[in-house]
């Protein structure tokens, strides 16, 4: 049976997580507040933000950054978004 969480992002309850994505509370507060759904549109935005802003994970002020908007998007926040990108029509 698949762990259903109450998502932060969505207001609803969703499939979560297999485990945590990160270590310690942080991790542990995704992981029990943020579903699979909310999780992967994170990580393709992340991706976005990373190309676009040209981001380096080994610099601390981008991975402050980054974690940042993360907080912004689960929190359902205005967050930084890829100059230009058009999302595609379904």
């Amino acid at each position: 049976m698949t762990r259903t969480v109450k998502c932060r992002k969505y207001n609803e309850e969703l499939p979560g997580l297999e485990r945590p994505p990160y270590p310690g509370a942080k991790g542990q507060d995704i992981f029990e507040h943020i579903s699979q759904k909310a999780w992967k549109e994170w990580q393709d935005h992340q991706t976005m933000l990373i190309n676009e802003k040209r981001l380096n994970m080994m610099n601390a002020e981008d991975r402050k950054f980054i974690q940042a908007e993360m907080d912004k998007f689960f929190a359902g926040e205005d967050y930084a978004q890829a100059e230009g990108y058009v999302p595609p029509s379904e």
